[in-house]
C-alpha cells in the first residue's frame, strides 16, 4: 500500500442543510441526507473536502447549482449524471481549476480559495478527462515529471514495470491510463478527483483502474469519482450524489444507488 500524507484537520465546519431535490415517488427509497453519515465512536472528523451551497460555471453563467456535497477520508463517492448535467465543473471548482461564481469549498474543514497548483501542494490529486500522459516521454520520465517515485507507482500497478523505458505515446490506452492514475497515487494525496477513468476502455482495464482507486480509499485517501459505468462505479463506491441540469437530483449509499438503479436510470440517467 501506498502511505498517504497525513491530514491535519480545521475545526468542524457548519454542516450543510439537506438536499432540496428529493428523489421522485417511483424510487424505492427517498433522497438521503447530502452529508455523509457520522461514524459511532466520538465527534466526526471534518470532510476532506466539501461544496457548501455552490455555485460554479464559466465567467457568470453557472453549470452548477446551490450544490452542497462532501468527500471524506477512506470512502469512494460517485458523481453520476447526464452529459452535461455539471459533474466535470463541479471537479474542476472542488480542485481550483475553476473559481466559484458564490458558495464555498472546504478543504479539511475550512474555507479555501487556493488555485490548483496551491491545492495540488497540500495533497489533492486531480486526474482530467483527456489522459495527462506526455506521449514523448517514457513512462519513467512521466513518473518523474509527476514528481513521484516510480517505485510507489509500480506498487499500485506493477504491469507497468516492463514499460519504464517506453514512450508513453507507444502504449495502449488503457496502459496510458495506468500511468496517470499511478502517477496522481504515488504522490501520496490525501484526495483524489477522477473525472472519468473508463472512457473508451476495455472492461477488464476499467477493472483494473476502479480496483486500485478502491484500494487507495481502503489505504486512507478521499475520493471522488466521475464515472460513465454506473455499474462498475457502484461496486467499489460508499456513497453516490447524481447531478441533473446542474442541481442535486438524488444522494445515498451506494447500496440504496444499486437497488435504485433502474428506477435512477429512467429518472435521472438517460444515457448511463
Amino acid at each position: 500500500m501506498i502511505p498517504r500524507r497525513r491530514a491535519t484537520a480545521s475545526p468542524p465546519a457548519t454542516p450543510a442543510p439537506g438536499p432540496r431535490h428529493p428523489a421522485p415517488a417511483s424510487l424505492a427509497a427517498p433522497a438521503p441526507s447530502q452529508e455523509a453519515p457520522a461514524r459511532s465512536g466520538g465527534p466526526a472528523a471534518p470532510p476532506v473536502l466539501a461544496a457548501r451551497s455552490l455555485f460554479a460555471g464559466y465567467g457568470a453563467a453557472a453549470v452548477v447549482r446551490d450544490l452542497s456535497l462532501e468527500v471524506r477520508a477512506g470512502e469512494v463517492v460517485v458523481l453520476l449524471g447526464p452529459n452535461g448535467a455539471g459533474k466535470t465543473t463541479t471537479l474542476l471548482t472542488l480542485a481550483g481549476a475553476l473559481p466559484p461564481i458564490s458558495g464555498e469549498v472546504h478543504w479539511l474543514g475550512a474555507p479555501t480559495t487556493a488555485p490548483l497548483h496551491g491545492r495540488a501542494r497540500a495533497g489533492l490529486s486531480l486526474v482530467p478527462e483527456d489522459r495527462s500522459v506526455i506521449m514523448s516521454l517514457t513512462v519513467r520520465e512521466n513518473l518523474r515529471v509527476g514528481r513521484c517515485d516510480p517505485d510507489l507507482a509500480l506498487a499500485t500497478f506493477p504491469e507497468l514495470e516492463p514499460h519504464l523505458d517506453r514512450r508513453a505515446g507507444l502504449l495502449s490506452g488503457g496502459q496510458q491510463q495506468m500511468v496517470t492514475l499511478a502517477r496522481a497515487l504515488a504522490r501520496r494525496p490525501i484526495a483524489l478527483l477522477a473525472d472519468e477513468l473508463s472512457l473508451g476502455l476495455a472492461p477488464r482495464i476499467v477493472t483494473r483502474l476502479l480496483s486500485a482507486v478502491r484500494a487507495a480509499a481502503n489505504d486512507g485517501l478521499a475520493v471522488l469519482l466521475v464515472e460513465q459505468h454506473v455499474r462498475s462505479a457502484l461496486t467499489i463506491a460508499d456513497r453516490v450524489y447524481v447531478l441533473r441540469h446542474g442541481a442535486l437530483a438524488w444522494s445515498g449509499t451506494a447500496a440504496e444507488a444499486d437497488a435504485n438503479r433502474d428506477a435512477l436510470a429512467s429518472a435521472y440517467l438517460p444515457l448511463a
